[in-house]
Parts: C-alpha cells; sequence; structure tokens
C-alpha cells in the first residue's frame, strides 16, 4: 500500500509539476539550501557529537550550497527514512535528495522524479558475527536476516533467496537504528545493506568490531545517487554538472588546497572548469566560478571520496568501481566544453 501511495504521488507531481518549476530561485530567495539525507549512515550522513552532520552526500550539500550560495554553511539537513525520502522530495519539502538512494528503473519512471550521476557504486552485501562460521551466502539457509522497509534490499533478498534455494528468514525493520540495535543485539543471524553502509555499521554501532565480518559476496548493483523533481531541468542539470565538476577537478588535479592557485591556470580544460573562460556557469543561472567555490568547499571527488569513506576515514573502503576510469574505476566525468 505504501508503495502504490508514493508512486501515485509521484504521477500527481509528475503530472502538474508543482513544486518543481523554480528551485534555483526558491533556493536563491530562501538564501538556504534544504537537504534530504538518511537519518544516520556512518560514512555518507550521519551527526557527529556535536550534532553536526558529516559524510560522503554531506559534502555534496555542502558544495552545492557553495556553488550555488557562496556559503557551504547555508545547508538545513532534512533526515530521511527510507519509507518517506521520496515523498519528502516530491512534495517541495526538500530541494534535493543526497541519501544513500538506489537508481533503478521503477524510480526512475513512476516517481516523478529525476535522477542524478551516480556518485557511488555500491553492491547489497551481509554481515555476521565471526564465530558464526558463515564463509558463503548458502550457509545462511534458514537464518533471520535483519532488512531495512522501503529498500532494494527488502526486494532484492527475497529475489536471491528464490533464485537460489536459501529459506532465510527476513526481520523487517522501518528505522535503520532500530534495525542496527536488534542486530548487533544477537537477534538476527545476518544483516543486509549497502555493503558500505554494513562497513560504517561495524564501525559506529557493533559493541565490538572485531567480533563481524561483511562477506565478501554481493547480491545486486546499488548505484547510487541524488534525486530531484521532474519538469526542473535548470536544477536537474546543477546537481549533474556539480558532479561531474568534482571527478573532472580529480582529473585535472584540482583540489581544496589548490582551486584558488589553478584557476589561474593556462590549461583550457582547467579554465573552462574553473570559469576563467567561456561562461559555462551563466548557462545555468549561476556565476561562471561556481565550482570553484563548490571544490573550496570539500575538495574534488577523490578527496570527498577518501576523508569519508576511504582509507582516512574508519571505514577504510577501497576506491574499487569509485574511481577514477583512468585508475580502472567507473568514475568519468562528462567534458566540460
Amino acid at each position: 500500500m505504501m508503495r502504490q501511495m508514493i508512486i501515485a504521488a509521484g504521477l500527481l507531481a509528475a503530472s502538474t509539476g508543482t513544486a518543481s518549476a523554480a528551485t534555483l530561485d526558491t533556493v536563491k530567495q530562501r538564501g538556504t539550501l534544504i537537504c534530504g539525507v538518511s537519518t544516520g549512515f556512518a560514512g555518507f550522513s550521519a551527526p557527529d557529537s556535536q550534532g553536526t552532520f558529516k559524510g560522503l552526500d554531506v559534502d555534496y550539500c555542502r558544495a552545492l550550497a557553495a556553488g550555488v550560495l557562496g556559503d557551504p554553511t547555508k545547508v538545513r539537513y532534512v533526515a530521511l527514512t527510507a519509507q518517506n525520502r521520496f515523498t519528502a522530495l516530491q512534495s517541495g519539502e526538500i530541494d534535493v535528495l543526497y541519501r544513500n538512494s538506489t537508481q533503478t528503473f521503477l524510480r526512475g519512471v513512476t516517481l516523478g522524479l529525476r535522477q542524478g550521476p551516480i556518485n557511488f557504486y555500491d553492491g547489497q552485501g551481509f554481515v555476521v558475527k565471526k564465530d558464526l562460521g558463515v564463509k558463503d551466502l548458502k550457509d545462511l539457509k534458514g537464518a533471520t536476516v535483519c532488512v531495512a522497509q522501503g529498500t532494494t534490499h527488502e526486494v532484492t533478498l527475497g529475489d536471491y533467496g528464490r533464485a537460489n534455494g536459501i529459506d532465510w528468514k527476513p526481520l523487517v525493520f522501518d528505522r535503520v537504528d532500530t534495525m542496527y540495535q536488534t542486530f548487533f543485539g544477537g537477534r538476527c543471524d545476518a544483516m543486509t545493506q549497502d555493503a558500505s553502509a554494513l562497513a560504517g555499521a561495524v564501525t559506529t554501532a557493533a559493541p565490538n568490531p572485531a567480533d563481524y565480518v561483511v562477506l565478501p559476496q554481493t547480491i545486486s548493483k546499488e548505484p547510487l545517487g541524488p534525486f530531484t523533481r521532474n519538469g526542473d531541468e535548470v536544477w536537474s542539470d546543477i546537481i549533474t554538472w556539480l558532479h561531474y565538476g568534482l571527478v573532472e577537478a580529480e582529473e585535472l588535479g584540482v583540489t581544496q588546497a589548490n582551486v584558488e592557485e589553478m584557476a589561474k591556470s593556462n590549461t583550457p580544460a582547467v579554465q573552462r572548469l574553473l570559469g576563467t573562460s567561456g561562461d559555462l556557469g551563466s548557462r545555468l543561472g549561476l556565476d561562471n566560478k561556481w565550482l570553484v567555490a563548490a571544490i573550496k568547499a570539500g575538495g574534488n571527488y577523490g578527496e570527498i571520496f577518501e576523508r569519508n569513506v576511504g582509507k582516512a576515514s574508519p571505514l577504510k573502503l577501497e576506491r574499487g568501481l569509485n574511481g577514477l576510469w583512468s585508475k580502472g574505476g567507473l568514475m568519468y566525468a562528462v567534458p566540460f566544453k
């Protein structure tokens, strides 16, 4: 029933274009970006001990605010669950959704929303206690598996079990924090989620992280990225080119520390990216040097990745598929020309 209501709301928004015609103007007039994030995924968006949100998704929100408003701090974060994230965007409660959200066919054509570029390639994995002796997913036959409601993980868990004859027993939760408490409290034999989120959960929520292991197998493709509303092409284009700009910056060696100096470069690709030649920013209704401000807020894509989820973070994830295309990954920026 919940899924039907979400789809119906999305179709209504798509047909009427409500709340989606002038997001850029609204954000500029308001002076604050309202960014939808998760209620607490370590490495992506989670409040620290002072209540300040931090993570990869949060850094995208900061970069966007810097590029559009000239100040990375002019963001109000709205913490959303898997159940209410899309309705919050459809209704205009938030300006953009950056919240570990998988891009799929149905989400792309039924919600009245536009899927932005993928900013993190992931896959659905499983975490278990080491002393359970599980080496392979087939060892989880008959196991109780904690899973979050309203996610692609819930659907994929059932599909994979049926296809492979694994009769696991899902225990479904409407809140991720409750799921973590339940799993680490011992009620489930395993927990399934994006592999990156599982790594964060073990690091931040496990009573003793050394007692747990994230299994090496994944059972799905989970391309994560932002969502905007249909019918607001300029705003959606800004979200798209922000990501490509952060990736292009890494490709060209433009960093948080050197971006202002690099703006003096004689290299044409750098000049276009940083707005010292051409008028690529004004075509989006922004200052031509908007990406200088965005990069200065938190660095290029590689810096954002490493700080939040990479080797410099508690999660210590490999770049893998999220590496640059020139280094064996899938991150590839559309040219700024």
